[in-house]
This record gives C-alpha cells, structure tokens and sequence, in this order.
C-alpha cells in the first residue's frame, strides 16, 4: 500500500511539473507577442511626433523655397499614407519613405542660408533630429522584440505553442529601404 502512495505521489508529481512547464511556455509565448506589441506602439508613438511636426516644417519651408513644390507635396502625400496605413508592414513601408522624403527636404535647407538662420526652422529641424533619434531607437528596440518572438517561433517547442495561441504571427523586421545608404542630393 505504501508504494502505491509513493507511485502516485511520484505521478502527481510529475503531471505538476510538465503542467507549470506548459503554463510556462504558453505564458512565454504571450509575453513575447506583447513585447513586440508594446515596441511596435512606441515606434507609432515616434512616429506620430515626427508626423504633427511635418505640417510646420513644410510651411517654414514653403516661404523660402516656392520652387521645391514637387517635393513639399510629396511629404505631404507620404504623411497622409502613413496615417491611412492599415497593416504594420504598410506602415514600416511608409515611414520608410517618410523618411527618405524628409532627408531630401533637410537638404534643401542648405541651399538657403536665410531658410537656415531663420529660427521657426531652426528649432523645427532640431525637434525633427531628436524625433528621427528616437524613431531609430524604438526601431531598434522593435526589432529585437520581433527577433525573440521570431526565433521563439521557430524553436521545436516555440512553433506547439505559438500554434496553441492560434493568434500570434511571426513579426515583421522594421528595415530601411533600398537605396538608404545613399545620401540624398538635391539639384537646381
């Protein structure tokens, strides 16, 4: 009768323990998913500060360079893509052009010296700086999220529960775009 009990507990035991290694590993899961969730949201949140501070930069623009009209609407239309961007990854795509977009518009300021001295750009130019930082920077974080989550997913355990979830999808890497490490040159 003893060793019955001593079966048992040893039963009991081991069902215990292979339970609070699934509730591990599911829990794994989730906080993974919410991880890239939550660095994904900061990217937005950059992202966002660097569209409100678009419309100024453009109209400080605009009075010192009429002739550069092609490029301020093209700002213009990328902003509007950005914000009706459905997916993350129409999203990435979008802020990735942004941000080639606002490179070129950074460099036209240095054909124009009064552009250049004067204040309102001044301060605009440098809030746009910080936020470009900053965007690289939740970019980074992002991206290591979505890299734990991925290789996570792609372990022998990772795939069982990523598909228990029935809901959690490989992330999708925030890279630059074709052509990024180029400088961008503007002509008159």
């Amino acid at each position: 009768m003893k060793n019955i009990w001593i079966i048992l507990g040893a039963i009991a035991l081991m069902l215990l323990m292979a339970f609070g290694w699934y509730k591990g590993e599911y829990d794994k899961i989730i906080s993974l998913d919410q991880q890239v969730k939550a660095s994904w949201a900061q990217v937005e949140n950059q992202l966002q500060r660097r569209f409100d501070l678009i419309p100024n930069l453009v109209n400080t623009v605009k009075g010192y360079a009429q002739h550069e009209k092609t490029l301020l609407e093209e700002v213009t239309r990328l902003r509007s893509q950005w914000t009706n961007a459905p997916t993350v990854s129409e999203k990435v795509d979008a802020a990735n052009a942004l941000t080639g977009a606002l490179s070129k518009l950074m460099v036209i300021s240095e054909n124009y010296p009064s552009l250049k001295a004067n204040e309102n750009f001044i301060t605009l130019q440098s809030q746009l700086e910080g936020t470009e930082n900053r965007i690289a920077v939740e970019r980074m974080r992002y991206n290591q999220a979505a890299e734990k989550l991925n290789a996570y997913q792609q372990s022998f355990f990772g795939r069982f529960f990523a598909k228990q979830t029935g809901k959690i999808e490989p992330a999708i890497y925030f890279k630059s775009t074709q052509g990024a490490a180029v400088a961008p040159t503007v002509q008159f």
